[in-house]
């Protein structure tokens, strides 16, 4: 009766498209799949042909980043590639298997100096490609001197599982839940499937996790309103977050691939509003992660860095 039972609840999993096993508390238990609720995600495809051909988008960005009341000259690299994305672990699949998502991955990192020391940054955004979901791991470290910062928010079910380790004090080592809502993070990614069907009007969106870091704010959704805006040679995506009296800004190429041309930050940082910026200046195409030896370092001169 064993076998056969067993045999039962296996053929339950695969016979209906909306159930999913999960473990919890060291048991099996049935419980409804939240991704049956969302909408597919159409891919045309040119835009196969463009993020499926082994390789990966690598742009260069001008960077200017408000720090400490003043503002800082450094650089900015947006790195999109898609790769397989294990739902169970969260990270990125060594082995093809039917469970695995396929997302698009943005690598984003910044590099500025303050004074003596210098500041680096990078986020890992992971962005599904099958249905219409927020972005379902978000991790983020920053370093300097002074110490490092490190962020991570992993999607489940209608939450965000958020862990956040800091070298200061009033931060601490922290694990907590957060709603699971459109993310800041996100928005550069899914500019580049299709400008516009980027959500518009009032939401509550989850601000970068830099931003939340470098300003050391709450980490929760803010009210913000959203805009889309076709201009003459892009589109522009901007959202005002109300309760932070802050802005941030996206434009975008015209057509496919829709690369991003600049973004701008508005906040206050010291006693007055400041503007971080990037500008783009170089893009290549390229499986990077081959490319490790010395004479590859003369490639990043095509990137201007």
């Amino acid at each position: 009766m064993k076998y056969v039972w067993l045999f039962t609840l296996i053929l339950v999993f695969q016979s209906c498209d909306t159930k999913v096993s999960v473990e919890k508390d060291g048991k099996t238990i049935i419980g409804e799949d939240p991704m049956a609720k969302l909408e597919d995600r159409q891919l045309s495809q040119e835009f196969k042909d463009y993020w499926y051909n082994g390789t990966a988008e690598i742009s260069s960005y001008e960077l200017s980043q408000a720090r400490y009341g003043e503002m800082r000259e450094g650089t900015a690299v947006m790195i999109f590639v898609t790769e397989p994305f294990d739902k169970k672990d969260q990270i990125k699949a060594d082995k093809s298997k039917q469970t695995n998502r396929p997302v698009l991955k943005l690598n984003a990192t910044r590099n500025f100096n303050t004074g003596i020391y210098p500041y680096s940054i990078m986020s890992s955004t992971f962005l599904p490609l099958n249905k219409k979901d927020n972005a379902i791991k978000i991790a983020t470290s920053i370093q300097e001197w002074c110490g490092h910062t490190y962020m991570q928010l992993n999607q489940d079910g209608d939450q965000y599982n958020v862990m956040l380790h800091s070298y200061f004090q009033s931060e601490g080592n922290r694990e907590f839940e957060v709603d699971n809502v459109i993310t800041e993070n996100q928005l550069a990614a899914q500019l580049r499937l299709d400008p516009k069907e980027m959500p518009v009007g009032e939401m509550q969106m989850i601000p970068s996790t830099e931003y939340l870091r470098l300003k050391h704010i709450e980490t929760k959704p803010y009210d913000a309103v959203a805009k889309l805006s076709e201009i003459t040679d892009g589109y522009l995506y901007s959202v005002k977050f109300t309760e932070l009296g802050r802005t941030i800004d996206f434009k975008t190429e015209k057509e496919f691939p829709y690369r991003i041309l600049s973004w701008m930050d508005r906040y206050k940082d010291g006693a007055a509003p400041m503007v971080s910026s990037g500008t783009l200046q170089k893009t290549i195409i390229a499986p990077y992660w081959r490319q490790n030896t010395n004479k590859d370092a003369v490639m990043r001169d095509s990137l201007g860095l």
